[in-house]
């Protein structure tokens, strides 16, 4: 349902599963990724700046918002 459907987004889902180290967290709570770091390692991966733009946000919303609501189930 969500597959990337051109090979910029397959290279932006890529870079999204790299991400993982690169979380930027408060005490509970994900409040998103270090987009600096994201940013530079897309380009090293030579992901086009404006897909990364475009579509890194989206993404990075429904990531925190998951990974919140994961960490509140699984304290409550």
């Amino acid at each position: 349902m969500n597959r990337p459907e051109t090979p910029e987004g397959w290279q932006v889902w890529d870079l999204v599963g790299r991400l993982g180290g690169q979380l930027r967290v408060l005490p509970g709570a994900v409040i998103g990724w270090d987009m600096s770091a994201a940013l530079a390692l897309g380009e090293a991966l030579s992901v086009p700046p404006v897909v990364m733009a475009e579509l890194l946000p989206v993404i990075e919303a429904v990531m925190v918002a998951k990974l919140n609501e994961q960490m509140d189930h699984s304290h409550g």
